[in-house]
């Protein structure tokens, strides 16, 4: 099993957004949009993820492997304490893509260095939204989701993520 991470997912999306500022040079007013237009993409991301694990209330695959057919399996990643579906990852990452994509364009390439405290490499992605697939696709990978789980959450967060970048006015003021 293995539990390496050490920032949150939407933790690890700011950390992103900082990255992407920083990069574009971004001013004042274009950082404080990224990362209030973000940071409200992925709270309603969660709230819809959420509403949705406790509403289908799906077993996790290491409960189902271990329940029929081995005993010892462990996934690589630790199996969170939380129903599967939809996969968390999936929609909070999705949805922070597109606010992220809505502010700095689609073909956005970065580094992402943000666990390199922790020992973890630096990424490097052509896009926000490549960041979000490979963050999705991670879940099946170590062992925690199904791939519906994944299809449907990068569905889901895509939703939230133009719900969001659609309806939220942000209006900027200078003196």
């Amino acid at each position: 099993m293995h539990a390496t991470k050490k920032i949150t997912p939407g933790g690890h999306w700011i950390g992103i957004i900082s990255i992407a500022c920083r990069k574009a040079e971004a001013d004042f007013v274009k950082s404080a949009h990224a990362y209030a237009l973000t940071s409200i993409a992925l709270n309603d991301a969660f709230i819809s993820c959420w509403d949705e694990k406790y509403r289908s209330n799906l077993v996790r695959p290491e409960t189902v492997i271990n329940e029929n057919i081995d005993p010892d399996w462990v996934p690589i990643l630790q199996t969170p304490p939380f129903p599967e579906h939809t996969s968390g990852h999936s929609v909070i990452s999705r949805a922070a893509a597109i606010a992220l994509t809505s502010i700095f364009g689609d073909d956005f390439s970065y580094e992402d260095d943000v666990e390199l405290q922790y020992g973890l490499p630096v990424r490097k992605f052509n896009s926000f939204i490549e960041a979000s697939e490979e963050a999705a696709i991670s879940r099946l990978y170590g062992g925690i989701h199904y791939m519906p789980s994944i299809t449907y959450g990068v569905q889901q967060g895509e939703a939230v993520g133009k719900f969001v970048v659609e309806n939220l006015s942000m209006v900027a003021y200078a003196d």
